[in-house]
């Protein structure tokens, strides 16, 4: 019996992919399982009483709750950006491109000294803010502001292709059967972008949720208030103790692997939802 041996286009595909799991686990599943590993110097009690601990707690409700706002503001203000980037051609277009792209490439520790020298209650936003009674630095404003801040870049680049892909001659026959700006948006744009939003917002979040550099100066690090995980984390590892540290940081990775999977099979059903509609 004659072997049946596929053959691909593209040479070299066991030899790619013998590296792709050599290099995945090194970087990845090896790390994290001397993670779980160190937790397992915990009893269950002890583990349970770490995780669930005041301050800990405090901090999740911050860093999920915080992590999701600025995802949810850059996926609003994010799609803003990236359609005036399409649509539109105007003097400084490529300088606002690469201010997009700005804090991809700056240090997060200099983004979180700049936020907190604007919005402190001497700098040139946080003065204004303060004397109508917004205080942002300093407290849990301040993180989400942050968040914000880095989050930006993943949804504008992520809704930027699909929106250069749908032909604006769609919203103009739109128009023409006499829709509105809001119907044609709702009807015909939003279930084409869906897909792209929902990936930006999953970058998005997933990259606020480990962020420090840029929120340790501006949250002020106050336990049980202006508290990230990522900190409490690293003040157990100060504080030597190795387990404590590991056991908040596992229920931090099992809680985030989660609700991307959610995000995730979302944007697989909205796909896949696309490509059913009549006409796609």
């Amino acid at each position: 019996m004659a072997s049946q041996t596929r053959r691909h286009v593209l040479p070299g595909f066991k030899l790619s992919l013998g590296f792709t799991w050599a290099y995945v686990g090194l970087l990845v599943l090896i790390p994290l399982s001397s993670l779980f590993l160190k937790t397992f110097s915990l009893t269950w009690p002890q583990f349970w009483e770490t995780v669930t601990a005041p301050r800990a707690l405090a901090a999740y409700r911050l860093s999920f709750g915080a992590s999701f706002a600025a995802a949810l503001a850059n996926v609003v203000f994010g799609l803003l950006v990236a359609w005036v980037l399409v649509r539109y051609r105007f003097p400084g277009r490529s300088f606002v491109e690469s201010l997009v792209d700005l804090p991809f490439a700056l240090p997060t520790a200099v983004a979180g000294l700049t936020l907190t020298t604007l919005f402190s209650s001497k700098g040139w936003y946080g003065q204004h803010l303060e004397a109508l009674g917004f205080k942002v630095a300093y407290s849990s404003v301040g993180v989400a502001v942050a968040l914000t801040f880095i989050g930006l870049p993943f949804v504008v680049r992520t809704v930027q292709p699909v929106l250069e892909d749908i032909d604006a001659d769609v919203e103009e026959a739109a128009a023409t059967l006499g829709a509105t700006p809001t119907q044609t948006f709702m009807r015909v744009l939003f279930p084409a972008i869906l897909p792209a939003l929902l990936s930006g917002f999953t970058l998005a979040f997933a990259r606020a949720l480990g962020e420090y550099g840029s929120v340790v100066f501006i949250s002020g690090n106050m336990p049980l208030r202006t508290e990230i995980v990522p900190l409490l984390i690293v003040t157990k590892l100060e504080q030597y103790d190795y387990a404590g540290a590991t056991a908040i940081a596992v229920v931090m990775l099992v809680a985030s692997f989660l609700l991307l999977l959610i995000v995730n099979v979302l944007q697989r059903w909205s796909h896949r939802r696309l490509e059913a509609r009549p006409g796609a």
